[in-house]
């Protein structure tokens, strides 16, 4: 299978998705998915993630932050928190082999409605796997958190989140949100939209199309594609580019890379 692309453009919003190796239900016990949160939360103080949203399934992560133009912030986050599940779970159960499924995919996501349909999607991750009818029944997901805010271990930029959706107060925020999420649940509007976890870029046609001229050579052959209404999508290519000779090339795109050393990782 083809390696996912993963590039910085700084100040963007970015979907992450990671999935267990073959699918597998590694993240499938209680302890597993709680660690992943506590490194999350390790990540958070280390490096100075900026986190939205979450959810932890049993064989998937979705994470949704926002790039302050700190360069290597996420790549370093994201290599910290894959490497250590992956090193904690096999030491843990004397197993050998790979924990995640290649590296994780990152979706640019357009602020604004793109935003709140995108953490909307992320919350009904287990709605729509049939798992719970609503996403206050599972407890690994930022739905908790924006509702009721925590004082401690806290993982959501309430503040950044708040200044990226317009609301004046945590309070208009909860209680918005939860009309948000009880209507998509009423709606049945829970079904999968590839956009948000196979697409390199999703919002409006503006949006999409500024992605592609920002990332230039990177995305060569990629096309914008309308995925209903207003919106677009960056469509990721079905064979990957490696062969670039000058990859460093566009001084506002870099390739989003640090060593993967630990994504798989062994024990």
């Amino acid at each position: 299978m083809a390696r996912a692309h993963r590039y910085y453009i700084p100040g963007h919003i970015y979907h992450l998705t990671h999935r267990c190796h073959k699918r597998e239900f590694l993240l499938k016990f209680r302890k597993d998915r709680e660690h992943w949160l506590d490194l999350l939360f390790e990540a958070k103080k280390r490096f100075g993630l900026i986190i939205l949203n979450y959810t932890v399934t049993s064989n998937h992560i979705h994470l949704l932050v926002i790039d302050d133009s700190v360069k290597d912030v996420i790549p370093r986050s994201m290599q910290l928190i894959a490497g250590r599940t992956g090193q904690d779970y096999n030491r843990r159960k004397h197993r050998n082999g790979a924990f995640w499924e290649d590296r994780y995919h990152a979706t640019a996501v357009e602020k604004e409605q793109h935003l709140i349909q995108c953490m909307i999607y992320i919350d009904l991750n287990m709605v729509r796997a049939g798992v719970v009818s609503h996403p206050s029944e599972w407890p690994w997901t930022g739905y908790h958190e924006l509702l009721r805010p925590k004082n401690r271990y806290r993982l959501i930029d309430y503040q950044r989140l708040m200044h990226l959706l317009n609301f004046e107060s945590y309070e208009e925020l909860s209680k918005t949100y939860r009309k948000w999420i009880d209507a998509s649940v009423g709606d049945k509007l829970s079904g999968r939209e590839s956009r948000w976890t196979q697409s390199i870029a999703t919002g409006s046609q503006d949006f999409v199309e500024n992605m592609k001229q920002s990332l230039g050579v990177f995305v060569r052959g990629r096309q914008v594609v309308k995925t209903g209404g207003a919106d677009h999508e960056l469509k990721e290519a079905q064979s990957l580019y490696g062969n670039q000779k000058h990859p460093w090339r566009y001084t506002n795109t870099l390739k989003w890379e640090v060593s993967n050393q630990n994504e798989h990782p062994l024990s």
